[in-house]
This record gives C-alpha cells, structure tokens and sequence, in this order.
C-alpha cells in the first residue's frame, strides 16, 4: 500500500529540476513531451496518487459531494522547493465545473484518466492524460467531462486564489 509520503518522495527529483522553471505553453509541452504517460516519473506518480485516492488518503475532503474533492497532500518546503502538492479527484460525464480559482505563480498540474473518454480542461483545451501548465495570473473554473480523473497539482508557494471573482458570462 502506498503512502502520502511515497508521492512526495517520488516527487522530489522532479521538483529539483523544475525549481527555476515558469509554468506556461512552452513548459506544459515540455512536460508533456518528458514527463508525459508512459514516462518513469508520469506512470509511479500517477499510480501512487490512483492508489490514494482509492485508499482515501488523496483527494478525500468533499467540495461539493463526492464527484468532487481535494486534498493538500504537502505544504511548501525547502525538500520540494517551495511547491505544494494537492489532489483533486472530478468525476462527471456531463461537463462539470468546480470552484474558480487563480494561479497567482502557476500552476504544474498532472492529469490521470481513470475512465476511458474522461478529460480535464486546461488552458490550452481538454486532456485526457498528461500534463496542462496555467500560468502565473491565471484563472478559471476547473472543468471535467466524460468521466473520472485525478489531477495532480504543484503549486509555487503553495499559492492559489479562490477568492477571485470569475468573469460575467
């Protein structure tokens, strides 16, 4: 059984080669084209945080029901270079939107299908395994479709905003 702790430690070495790194386009393709499913690091990571929230150590605090949930799994420290660690598990075949939120430094964000079809939005259109990569300043509502997925997100600083106001629409 894994640990919060086996996350974080498998999370360590990639922290180190992503601490002076700005999350955006450019980063999220690089993510996607070294770090991406099928990869060493995308595949442990993304076992280790299925096998959380499975176990209920991961993305166990409801947000609006159990088809919607979080969890920090680590605060910002000097080991993981300043970045959080926090789980959300979505779960919806009709589009779903959670909370609205900003990235005040970004935001690395790993994406895990657990059903076939099943995507999340990110800035850059929808994905459905891989990486998306906001960057500073950014904001939107997260968006799911098609099923179940764990997004996986490392946060500089530990920063997010959900005390933003979302646009008119």
């Amino acid at each position: 059984m894994s640990t919060p702790q086996d996350l974080i430690d498998a999370s360590i070495p990639f922290l180190n080669a992503l601490k002076n790194r700005t999350a955006g386009e450019d980063l999220e393709r690089w993510l996607n084209q070294t770090h991406g499913p099928g990869s060493e690091f995308y595949d442990c990571v993304a076992r280790l945080v299925t096998e959380g929230v499975r176990d209920g150590w991961a993305a166990n605090i409801e947000i609006d029901g159990p088809h919607y949930r979080r969890s920090r799994l680590a605060e910002p420290s000097a080991e993981l270079n300043y970045f959080s660690i926090t789980a959300v598990y979505m779960d919806s075949v009709e589009p779903f939107r959670g909370q609205y939120h900003q990235h005040p430094y970004g935001e690395l964000n790993l994406v895990v299908a657990l059903d076939e079809g099943a995507e999340l939005a990110g800035p850059r259109g929808w994905c459905g395994g891989g990486w998306t990569a906001p960057d500073p300043g950014s904001h939107h509502y997260p968006e799911v479709r098609g099923g179940a997925v764990i997004a996986l997100f490392y946060l500089p600083a530990g920063r997010i905003s959900y005390d933003i106001v979302p646009p008119v629409e």
